[in-house]
């Protein structure tokens, strides 16, 4: 049967941040409903939209280039699709983008860069923290294979982490081993700003500059390598 396969960058802030997956899901779910979209379902007593989050998005933090890929029943415009839904968006979660992609594609994420603001008095204390847990062995064996960076930059905390089929680093585990969980209890906000996907590359997405000196190509290629092409502790 005919069809087309979309995938949706958006961005999930506001009030919204404290959406659970599943209600997002369900939001998705309603907005194709009221948009009249012809959307495919899945199978069973209980059918849903055939749609997929690259990544689920922890409770509370902001998403600033979040995925869902969804299948329809018939071909429609790319930019008809993406009008509709966005007509019918609540308000925290704004559409970014539409493209079509195989049907047989499904992203996988390989990186995704968290961001923190600090309080200018912390900046330097906290990067001297995020120089000295990179060089150390011991004490987050667990964490180590999916760090890709720690830096301080504008007054924010920045965490390049890999994502694997097997796990990823949380970032508010990374922020309370650097010592600055007080600031999550203080009311400052986690902000997932890249999510990149191991079919997205240059020069159709270039990755983000977040201003990581070591960011850029090398580390995304790390990312998908695997273990090896990571550096040593």
């Amino acid at each position: 049967m005919a069809g087309d396969k979309f995938r949706i960058r958006f961005r999930k802030r506001g009030d919204l941040r404290f959406l659970s997956h599943h209600d997002l899901m369900r939001t998705f779910e309603r907005m194709l409903r009221r948009a009249a979209i012809p959307f495919r379902s899945t199978g069973g007593f209980h059918p849903k939209p055939r749609m997929v989050f690259a990544q689920s998005l922890p409770l509370g933090v902001i998403g600033l280039d979040e995925v869902v890929e969804l299948e329809l029943l018939d071909v429609l415009p790319p930019d008809d699709v993406l009008a509709r839904l966005a007509h019918q968006a609540p308000a925290g979660l704004e559409l970014a983008s539409l493209r079509g992609i195989p049907t047989n594609l499904t992203g996988q994420p390989v990186r995704a860069v968290y961001r923190l603001p600090v309080p200018t008095d912390r900046g330097t204390d906290l990067a001297e923290r995020c120089s000295a847990l990179l060089a150390r062995p011991d004490c987050w064996v667990d964490l180590r294979p999916y760090v890709l960076g720690l830096w301080v930059r504008d007054d924010s905390l920045w965490m390049n982490l890999r994502i694997t089929p097997t796990g990823s680093a949380r970032a508010d585990e990374l922020v309370k081993l650097l010592g600055a969980g007080d600031l999550l209890d203080a009311g400052f906000v986690l902000e997932r700003t890249t999510l990149e996907l191991v079919d997205e590359t240059a020069p159709d997405r270039p990755p983000s500059d977040v201003g990581d000196p070591a960011d850029g190509a090398a580390l995304a290629a790390a990312a998908v390598a695997g273990d090896d092409a990571l550096p040593d502790c």
